[in-house]
């Protein structure tokens, strides 16, 4: 149903879409003055996302027109990253970013009838991604074209309307780029403490009210911790059941909350290993992913992959502590030292055991532990915020970009 003053219609005769340039890839570098847009740069809905190291720049030629400006509206002509295909982007800085293939440049035909802001919100709409994605072509990479693009069919508002949509919504906008920011803030301030606290160059107060005092121990993780203390054997019954952590369940500090459930008998041959409340998950596997975890009350019992070690904190030392340790740069630089392996690398559980680790009293431990999951606890909220953010955006999207609620124009 098409609402009152609404008309039904394809973008066809509002818009044209311009294809990129082909850059060639040996003008491309880690440095330079001009940095290569691509559908990888997108994020989400309308987001950009400064891709750091895998930022591509380029110093070769470039063609006359390829050189973008701010605000000029882009849209996804391939799927680089998944669920993105079709969506678009208002380019961040002018001059600085240049228009490859991959992305059409968006030109309004008409803009008596519509703007480019809410031209941006039509194609981020779930019903134009669910259009766009439907008449995609390619196995491996989905791409679209122009034609097929224009051909999107939206529900369009009078052109005032257009304008207060696009307001409102931008104001989740605005809040969601701003808690963005809150957050990898919080992320850096975090990582400065860690540094300080965990060298022992800022010292925290004592139950007496005085720094604490002495140096910090140097010692092995196998002398802090059991290294794979439990693990299941052959004489475990086939039909002990169990839910299993791999790999892939585990992210920077996250178990995933849907685990699959086996059987001894059919498990896979990595299911292994006995984890209990308070045993920190450190990946062996790719650990420059840092897949680590701990393990809470509600994983107790569960089994693991042998491509973790199990770390299982020894009296006197704290198991936040040492959790909050294995992220600092000083156990990075140590597992980069020790891995192997290109398309799989990998260090074993004796070289977890012999990573070095500074550590103090155990009163201390726990001070520093408790400032480190204090500022855990801020990012957690300003997360679900983001999350509940985004989503108050998208049920927002979907009833005004649909005529379902309507707003007032002056």
């Amino acid at each position: 149903m098409v609402p009152n003053g609404w008309r039904k219609t394809d973008l066809s005769t509002f818009i044209s879409i311009k294809h990129g340039f082909a850059f060639k890839s040996e003008y491309f570098s880690e440095s330079g003055d001009y940095i290569l847009l691509t559908p990888g740069s997108f994020y989400e809905v309308g987001g950009y996302r400064d891709q750091g190291a895998k930022t591509k720049y380029y110093v070769g030629e470039i063609p006359d027109l390829y050189l973008l400006s701010k605000g000029e509206l882009l849209v996804a002509m391939t799927e680089q990253a998944a669920g993105l295909l079709g969506s678009t982007l208002f380019v961040p800085k002018s001059n600085v970013y240049l228009h490859n293939q991959r992305l059409g440049k968006i030109v309004i035909e008409a803009h008596e009838q519509i703007t480019k802001e809410f031209l941006y919100l039509t194609f981020n709409a779930p019903y134009a991604r669910k259009q766009i994605s439907s008449q995609s072509t390619g196995t491996k990479v989905k791409h679209t074209s122009p034609d097929k693009l224009k051909s999107v069919v939206c529900l369009l508002p009078p052109i005032d309307e257009q304008r207060k949509i696009a307001e409102i919504i931008s104001t989740w906008d605005k809040a969601i780029s701003t808690t963005e920011c809150l957050i990898d803030n919080s992320k850096q301030q975090k990582k400065a403490l860690m540094q300080q606290l965990l060298t022992g160059k800022k010292r925290l107060l004592d139950d007496s009210g005085k720094p604490f005092e002495g140096e910090f121990m140097r010692l092995s993780m196998g002398e802090l911790a059991n290294i794979d203390k439990n693990s299941l054997g052959k004489k475990t019954p086939n039909d002990y059941e169990f839910n299993y952590i791999s790999l892939s369940d585990v992210e920077t500090g996250k178990i995933s909350q849907t685990l699959e459930k086996h059987q001894f008998s059919s498990s896979p041959s990595r299911a292994r290993r006995v984890i209990s409340d308070g045993d920190i998950l450190l990946a062996t596997v790719r650990p420059n992913l840092q897949g680590f975890a701990k393990v809470k009350k509600e994983h107790d019992g569960m089994i693991a992959s042998t491509g973790f070690s199990v770390l299982t904190p020894k009296k006197q030392v704290s198991g936040d502590y040492l959790y909050h340790y294995i992220f600092s740069c000083h156990i990075t630089g140590q597992i980069n030292a020790l891995v192997v392996g290109s398309n799989y690398p990998a260090i074993n559980s004796s070289d977890v055991s012999g990573l070095k680790v500074y550590i103090p009293s155990y009163e201390e431990q726990v001070k520093i532990a408790n400032v480190l999951n204090n500022a855990d606890e801020s990012l957690r909220m300003l997360e679900r915020q983001l999350t509940d953010l985004k989503q108050e955006k998208k049920a927002l999207m979907q009833q005004l970009l649909t005529g379902k609620r309507r707003v007032k124009v002056n």
